[in-house]
C-alpha cells in the first residue's frame, strides 16, 4: 500500500453529568499519499484535533479504521506529533529534549543537523523556560523530525504566535521538510497557511466533521512567498 487511509464511521464523546454525548466525526473518509503534505482545514470544534489523535493511535474509541502502510521489516510506521504547545520537558535542555526521542541505534548526528537547521545550535544547553515562544516552536519542530517519522502529525503548531514569527516558522518547516521529506498531516483553521504549505487541502464540515471538499493547491511552491498570489488564489477557492 502506498497511501494512508482514514475511514472514520463515527467518533462520539460520551455524555458527562448534564452534558449530552457529542458526535465529533461522522463519515470522515480520505487518503494521503506517501510523501504528500496535506492540510486539514476547518472551523473550531469540527474534530480536527480528534482526527489527529485517532490517526496517532492515541484515541481508539471510535468506529472505523485507519490503515497505515507497512512492510515485513517495519510493520508499524514511525509517527511524529507536533502539538499546539511545544511540550518540551522543562528539566531538560533543548538538546536533551531532542535526544530523548531518538530510537535505539539511531545516529545521534541528526540532533546536530536539526539544531543547525533550526538555528538553535548556540542554544542547545538552554532550558525551555529561557526560550522565546518562537524558539520553543523551533525546538519542537527539531524534535519531531529527529524521530525520522514516516508520518508527521501537526496540530495548529503556530496558532498562538504573532504573524511574522509564524511565517518564519512556516518557511522553516518547509525547509526541513524539503531536506527530510516525509508524509505530513497538518491541521489548521488558517486558509492562507494551508495554501502556503499544502500539496492538497481537505476541508471539513462543522461538527460532526466530515469531508466537505478537497483540492490540490495549484500554485508552484517557489511562488508561495508571494502574498498577493496566495490571496488571489484564496479568494478564488474559499
Amino acid at each position: 500500500m502506498s497511501e494512508i487511509v482514514v475511514d472514520i464511521e463515527v467518533k462520539r464523546f460520551p455524555a458527562m453529568a448534564s452534558m449530552q454525548h457529542v458526535t465529533a466525526l461522522k463519515g470522515l473518509r480520505f487518503s494521503v499519499a506517501l510523501g504528500e503534505f496535506v492540510c486539514v482545514l476547518g472551523p473550531s470544534g469540527c474534530g480536527k484535533t480528534t482526527l489527529l489523535n485517532i490517526v496517532a493511535g492515541l484515541d481508539r474509541d471510535y468506529k472505523g479504521q485507519v490503515i497505515m502502510p507497512g512492510s515485513s521489516t517495519a510493520p508499524d510506521p514511525v509517527l511524529g506529533y507536533v502539538f499546539q504547545s511545544p511540550r518540551l520537558l522543562p528539566w531538560r535542555t533543548v538538546e536533551e529534549n531532542i535526544h530523548l526521542v531518538l530510537r535505539s541505534g539511531q545516529d545521534a548526528g541528526i540532533v546536530d543537523e536539526l539544531l543547525s537547521i533550526t538555528g538553535l545550535s548556540e542554544f542547545r544547553n538552554m532550558y525551555p523556560e529561557r526560550l522565546s515562544a518562537g524558539m520553543s516552536r523551533r525546538a519542537a519542530l527539531a524534535r519531531a523530525f529527529a524521530v525520522q517519522p514516516d508520518l508527521l502529525l501537526m496540530d495548529e503548531p503556530f496558532v498562538s504566535l504573532d504573524e511574522s514569527t509564524a511565517q518564519r516558522l512556516r518557511k522553516l518547516l518547509l525547509e526541513i521538510w524539503s531536506r527530510r521529506p516525509t508524509t505530513v498531516l497538518f491541521v489548521t483553521h488558517d486558509t492562507r497557511e494551508a495554501i502556503m504549505l499544502a500539496d492538497r487541502i481537505i476541508r471539513l464540515t462543522p461538527s460532526p466533521g466530515s469531508v466537505s471538499t478537497m483540492f490540490d493547491v495549484g500554485i508552484p511552491r517557489q511562488q508561495r512567498s508571494d502574498a498577493e498570489l496566495i490571496e488571489a488564489w484564496r479568494n478564488q477557492h474559499f
